[in-house]
């Protein structure tokens, strides 16, 4: 299998994971479960894996991680929006 096709394989498969989660906290209104640190240490994560992409000048590290941004971002401001902490 060629290499490009296998990384872009796996990169649309680690991107998509959060999406149900993220249709789920929209959804309920509720991000009781998700935690906060989490998802700063992953979002930290995939955009060094952006800025390696580039480095490296690899198309699918830098679709793939991008996109994951895109969405963990997403429940990023979910989470500041929904959580009910008193």
């Amino acid at each position: 299998m060629d290499e490009n096709i296998l990384g872009i394989i796996a990169g649309f498969l680690t991107s998509v994971s959060m999406i149900p989660q993220l249709v789920k906290v929209i959804r309920e209104k509720n991000v009781e479960d998700i935690s906060l640190l989490m998802l700063l240490v992953l979002i930290s994560g995939l955009s060094l894996w952006v800025w390696y992409g580039f480095a490296k000048d690899e198309l699918p590290i830098i679709l793939s991680n991008s996109f994951a941004v895109l969405v963990n971002i997403s429940l990023l401001i979910c989470y500041i929006m929904y959580n009910k902490k008193e």
